[in-house]
């Protein structure tokens, strides 16, 4: 599997839900995706590996988790 497919899987699921995303990057092991949702403010780091770290900064007061947390941004956030 090409290495960036999971990235820009995740990418693509977060425009097709209409969650606004930016993409700075802040670790040079890493790209992060700032998300914006109703409340609360989010960052997903994309590792090389594919792996995803998941941190939630609002009501939910810094909540650090995976691709388990993903899930729930398209559960609860999506149009």
């Amino acid at each position: 599997m090409n290495p960036l497919q999971k990235p820009l899987d995740f990418l693509t699921e977060l425009d097709s839900h209409k969650i606004f995303h930016r993409l700075p990057r802040v670790r040079p092991e890493a790209i992060l995706v700032e998300i914006a949702v109703p409340g609360e403010r989010w960052e997903g780091e994309v590792f090389a590996d594919g792996e995803i770290e998941v941190e939630v900064f609002g009501p939910s007061h810094g909540i650090i988790g995976g691709e388990e947390v993903v899930r729930r941004w398209f559960e609860k956030f999506s149009d």
